[in-house]
């Protein structure tokens, strides 16, 4: 899928260096391909809680990257994925919905797993967005930190049979090997434009956002297969608390976290509330280096029957 630029997208039709430039890229793959680690790595710090869980993803999430040269704005989309739930479809929809509105697109494609035919579904959808849109796409062979070269050569030459992209580049998210250069390439894709948020803005996520988000994370961690598709969470409020010491603010925290079955509510909760205690530790840290102040969090665990499947419990959970 070959941009529409000049010999380079940097530069103008006489070689010259174009104007600052600011726009939308979208980081797309399949689930646990690696997106959300590569959108931190490109902020320089977390905005998209990550996981070994597929489907961690399910908003997308603004993480901003500026330099002297351009404002690269990454929307971390959720995996495309067959859906087996309307909540399945409704991420799915809010991909497409976003691949619309993008200047360049970044496919992840894991270099420690084979081409498969999910690589092979995304690669059909971008060829039509491209026919539709002409939106350049960058194939980015993530994870490269976990093969060796011979395993890394073979899989960007299975990446360069599976469709024509605009370039293909590897990069390890983890180990930092690349990530100025992804970042830099994505950012080529740009048109000429101010900044389009403060140059240290990292991302427009409401704070209530990021901090279910981090109690999400939190959950997932140790959980069985089948728990990350049933569990979300809700922010009910943030307090501020009243009569604290000048220049010792604390809010108390109020969230729910949402399980289809009361058996999904019992792994949450743990033996004798072990790990929700667990879960709140991990997560109240989070919050606090969010918030930059000290903070009481009130977990709740409920039971919302088949969430992912009833419209009205979809809409109320913000999906």
């Amino acid at each position: 899928m070959p941009a529409d630029h000049p010999e380079h997208p940097g530069d103008d039709a006489a070689g010259q260096q174009t104007a600052y430039r600011s726009g939308f890229a979208c980081l797309v793959g399949r689930p646990n391909a690696g997106k959300s680690t590569l959108t931190n790595a490109l902020v320089g710090q977390k905005v998209a809680i990550t996981s070994s869980k597929p489907q961690t993803t399910r908003h997308t999430i603004r993480g901003i990257r500026t330099t002297d040269e351009s404002q690269l704005v990454l929307v971390d989309t959720p995996g495309l994925h067959r859906p087996r739930s309307l909540l399945g479809q409704r991420l799915n929809d809010l991909v497409r919905e976003t691949l619309l509105s993008v200047d360049v697109i970044g496919f992840c494609l894991p270099a420690d797993q084979r081409i498969g035919p999910g690589d092979t579904f995304i690669a059909g959808d971008l060829a039509d967005l491209y026919r539709v849109r002409r939106v350049p796409v960058v194939a980015i062979a993530t994870k490269a930190d976990a093969v060796d070269r011979d395993r890394l050569a073979e899989h960007l030459v299975a990446i360069d049979r599976l469709g024509d992209w605009a370039a293909i580049i590897p990069c390890s998210a983890v180990r930092g090997d690349q990530v100025e250069e992804v970042g830099d390439l994505l950012a080529s894709y740009l048109p000429p434009s101010p900044m389009l948020y403060p140059a240290d803005q990292v991302t427009d996520e409401p704070t209530v956002v990021m901090i279910a988000e981090l109690v999400r994370e939190a959950a997932l961690e140790g959980v069985r297969d089948e728990l990350p598709h049933s569990l979300a969470v809700q922010v009910e409020e943030i307090v501020a608390r009243e009569d604290r010491p000048e220049g010792d603010p604390m809010s108390d925290v109020r969230v729910n976290v949402y399980v289809e079955r009361p058996s999904q509510k019992a792994i949450v909760i743990g033996r004798g509330g072990s790990r929700l205690r667990d879960v709140g530790t991990t997560a109240r840290r989070g919050i606090e280096q969010l918030l930059g102040q000290r903070v009481y969090l009130d977990l709740h665990v409920k039971v919302a029957k088949d969430w992912q499947r009833d419209p009205k419990a979809l809409d109320r959970l913000g999906f």
